[in-house]
């Protein structure tokens, strides 16, 4: 089989392939960033590379069985801007006959997510018997674009079936399409992923060098953010500035997503867990005589219901995702047992990292950890910085989803 990756990263398709005992011939990569290079050649020497996506000639290839690819998601990311692919002068491209003129006359494209027509491009040239698109969760009028340029529905599956992160993620394949109906309509066979209920407390390594722990002023920095609220001494003070005095054994904070109450977990003497639920008062209301709801609830570590936390042993872990905005830190926390989806942004400095809250001890994931959410093999890519690792790993696919859909492929 010879194969066309585009946007190749770290080669995770090539990953898939090899766990799926698929026999390459000719894997021929296309990618500009030298750090995922890198990785992908310390990996699989033999991997052809092509360079940037707009210089590859698809005719000049030998014959394609698959095209694969996951073309920039920025402007189609809920987490974006949303412009979806459009001329720096907001044009907005919806076929590929329109981005070939508007690139021969020389045009300039906002963002990057536009490049979508250079994997339609290629499509065109190379005709592969096989194709692969993946990219993120994204609005519908966009979603209808892709679907309408490519001529398939995309599958929506996350990862969280088959690993401890959160992924929401739409793939566009004619793998596994087959006659269906009185008009013999072309339907895809494949089905979602079967859930191995792996949770991040599975993952995560018994030992982390120091370097990954948030120190003691960023322990409390990110209590605050966790909480929405300042943490001082054994008072926890919400946004209202209502104070609740605590006892000092206080584990963590955190908000709970939209509703207006603050979860509060305090460890107890006889090894449970308190659970504080306070309303927070909306200062408006005051003058109403409205008063704070309070309600205690104990659990014991090992029964805590898996929408607050996961646990291993009897240490309560929250997960979620640092982010730093204009504003301050920003966090958040995700509430499944699960990991937070890896970012393409984390920085060493843990912008935009996922962390975990382990008996109020607060660290970063490890690169071996998110290669784990990510289903690639430990220290996969440890040829390169942890900064490079953690961007690579964001931008990179779920092996096994991957390995999913190839199992759909005649061969």
């Amino acid at each position: 089989m010879n194969v066309l990756s585009l946007f190749d990263g770290m080669s995770c398709g090539q990953q898939a392939l090899d766990r799926n005992g698929i026999k390459v011939y000719n894997y021929f990569a296309s990618e500009i960033d030298k750090y995922a290079i890198t990785v992908t050649m310390a990996n699989y020497p033999n991997t052809k590379q092509l360079g940037s996506v707009v210089d590859v000639d698809g005719y000049s290839l030998p014959k394609i069985d698959l095209l694969i690819g996951g073309s920039p998601c920025q402007s189609f990311s809920f987490a974006g801007k949303r412009k979806g692919m459009a001329t720096k002068d907001e044009q907005e491209i919806l076929t590929l006959d329109h981005y070939l003129q508007l690139k021969s006359e020389g045009f300039e494209f906002e963002g990057q997510s536009y490049l979508f027509w250079e994997y339609m491009r290629l499509m065109y040239e190379c005709k592969p018997k096989y194709f692969l698109l993946e990219n993120v969760e994204m609005g519908e009028r966009w979603e209808k674009v892709l679907s309408k340029a490519i001529g398939v529905n995309g599958i929506h599956i996350n990862s969280s079936l088959v690993s401890a992160q959160n992924r929401k993620r739409i793939y566009w394949t004619n793998i596994g399409l087959e006659p269906s109906g009185l008009f013999a309509d072309l339907q895809s066979i494949i089905k979602q992923p079967k859930d191995k209920e792996i949770l991040l407390k599975d993952i995560l390594q018994n030992e982390v060098d120091a370097k990954y722990y948030v120190k003691v002023e960023g322990n409390k920095r990110l209590m605050q953010t966790l909480s929405n609220n300042k943490i001082e001494d054994d008072c926890l003070i919400d946004s209202y500035n209502k104070t609740i005095h605590l006892d000092k054994s206080i584990t963590i904070s955190t908000r709970v997503s939209a509703s207006s109450c603050t979860h509060v977990y305090k460890e107890s003497t006889t090894n449970a867990v308190e659970i504080r639920e306070v309303k927070q008062i909306n200062p408006s209301l005051e003058s109403g005589g409205k008063q704070p709801y309070q309600q205690n609830r104990v659990y014991d570590t090992k029964g805590i219901s898996p929408a607050l936390c996961a646990n291993k042993s009897d240490l309560m872990i929250i997960s979620g995702t640092l982010r730093t905005h204009k504003d301050g830190e920003g966090f958040r926390e995700v509430q499944s047992g699960k990991g937070a989806t890896i970012l393409a942004r984390a920085r060493e400095d843990g912008s935009g990292q996922n962390v975990v809250s382990i008996n109020s001890k607060i660290r970063r994931l490890t690169p071996i950890e998110c290669e784990r959410l990510q289903t690639v093999k430990d220290n996969y890519t440890n040829h390169v910085s942890d900064s490079q690792r953690y961007k690579m790993l964001g931008n990179g696919w779920t092996v096994d989803v991957i390995r999913h859909i190839l199992n759909y492929m005649k061969i």
